[in-house]
C-alpha cells in the first residue's frame, strides 16, 4: 500500500503590527505585501524542505513494490507457486529480475524448454538466485567431460533429473561417478552413463547404492551377479527395499513359485508395478491355466498381452477339440457299433 503525504497550503496570519502600519503610514501598505510574500515563500519553503525528506523513501519504496510485482508476475507466467517459491528462497525478494532472467537465458541456451521452466523451478525454487558462471556450467562441463555426455542429451537429462543443478561438483556428482565406473558403467560403453541413467549421480554411495548391494546379496546373489544385474537394469540402486523389493519378492515366490535364478537374467521385474500389471496379468494366466516366462509376462503392452492370451485360448480350445475328434469320437463310434452288434 502506498501512502501519500498531503500538506495544506499555508494559511496567511495578518500581522496587528503590519496593520498599524498601513493606516499610520501610506508606504506601510506596500510594506504589509513584501512581507505577506516573504512569510508565505518562507513557509512553502519549509514545506518543501520536509517533502525533500519523504520524497526519496516514497519513490523508493514505489519501484521496489513495482520490482517486486514484477517478479511475481514472472512466476505466475511460468507457472510457478510464488508463495512456495518465497518460502523455499528466501534470497528471492532481494533477486533482481535481470539476475532471474540470466537463469532462464542460461538453461535455454543449453536447450532446455521455456515451458520446463516452471516444472524445474517449482520443484527447486532455489535455482531461481543461481549464479549461472558459478553454479550451471560447471556442472554442464562435468557432463560433457567426465560423464562423456552428448551436448544434446545434457537437455534431456536435465528434464528428467532437474536435481542435478543443484548438486556440488567435487562432493556428489565425481565421488557418485567414480563409485559407478568401479562397477562397470564405463565411458564410452553399452553400460555409459547415459540421459536415462544420469539420475544416478545425485544418489548417494552409502545411503542409497550400498544397502540395495548388501540386500540383494542377502536373497543369494553373488556380488558378481549383483553388478551384471545392475548393469542389466540401472534403476534397482534407486529402488526402496521396504516399498519395492520385499513385497514384489514376496508375491514373486509366493503366488508366482518364482526361482531367484529368473530376477538374475530379468532383474527389469522390479522396475512393474505390482498391483497395475504383475499381480493382473499373472492372476489372469492362472485363471486360463497358462504359465509364461517374466519377459512374456511383462515386456509387451497391455494390448498385447491380451492379444497373446486370447490366442492361447483359441490354440487351447483347438487342442481339446483335437483330442475329443481323435479319441472321444472313435470311442463312441465303436461303443454304438458294439450296442448294436451285441445289444
Amino acid at each position: 500500500m502506498i501512502t501519500r503525504l498531503h500538506f495544506p497550503p499555508p494559511a496567511v496570519v495578518p500581522h496587528a503590527s503590519s496593520q498599524k502600519l498601513s493606516e499610520l503610514n501610506p508606504q506601510g501598505q506596500e510594506f504589509e505585501k513584501t512581507a505577506q510574500k516573504c512569510r508565505v515563500i518562507s513557509t512553502r519553503k519549509q514545506h518543501c524542505e520536509i517533502l525533500d525528506g519523504f520524497t526519496p523513501s516514497i519513490t523508493s519504496g514505489f519501484d521496489s513494490g513495482l520490482r517486486f510485482r514484477q517478479k511475481l508476475l514472472y512466476l505466475e507466467n511460468l507457472g510457478i507457486d510464488s508463495y512456495k517459491a518465497l518460502d523455499k528462497n528466501p534470497k528471492f525478494r532481494a533477486a533482481s529480475v535481470d539476475s532471474i532472467k540470466s537463469v532462464e537465458r542460461c538453461l535455454y541456451s543449453m536447450g532446455i524448454e521455456r515451458l520446463a521452466f516452471g516444472r524445474i523451478f517449482d520443484m527447486y525454487p532455489e535455482l531461481l538466485t543461481c549464479n549461472p558462471y558459478d553454479d550451471f556450467y560447471p556442472i554442464f562441463e562435468f557432463l560433457l567431460n567426465d560423464v562423456g555426455m552428448h551436448f544434446s542429451d545434457i537437455r534431456s537429462s536435465i528434464i528428467r533429473c532437474p536435481r542435478l543443478l543443484i548438486c556440488s561438483v567435487d562432493y556428489q556428482l565425481k565421488p557418485t561417478l567414480c563409485f559407478l565406473r568401479k562397477l562397470g558403467f564405463r565411458f564410452g560403453d553399452r553400460n555409459a552413463i547415459n540421459r536415462n541413467t544420469t539420475k544416478l549421480l545425485v544418489s548417494s554411495v552409502e545411503g542409497t547404492f550400498i544397502p540395495k548391494i548388501e540386500y540383494m546379496q542377502s536373497l543369494g546373489f553373488s556380488y558378481e551377479e549383483v553388478v551384471e544385474m545392475v548393469l542389466r537394469s540401472p534403476s534397482l540402486l534407486t529402488y526402496s527395499i521396504e516399498k519395492n523389493f520385499r513385497p514384489k519378492l514376496k508375491y514373486f515366490l509366493g503366488e508366482m513359485k518364482g526361482n531367484l535364478v529368473e530376477l538374475k537374467y530379468f532383474p527389469q521385474f522390479f522396475s512393474y508395478s505390482l498391483e497395475r500389471k504383475i499381480k493382473p496379468r499373472h492372476q489372469l494366466l492362472v485363471k486360463h491355466g497358462f504359465s509364461v516366462s517374466l519377459p512374456e509376462l511383462l515386456l509387451v503392452s497391455d494390448g498385447k498381452f491380451t492379444a497373446r492370451l486370447i490366442e492361447m485360448r483359441l490354440r487351447s480350445i483347438s487342442k481339446e477339440h483335437k483330442f475329443v475328434k481323435e479319441t472321444m469320437v472313435p470311442f463312441f463310434l465303436k461303443s454304438s457299433w458294439l450296442l448294436h452288434r451285441y445289444g
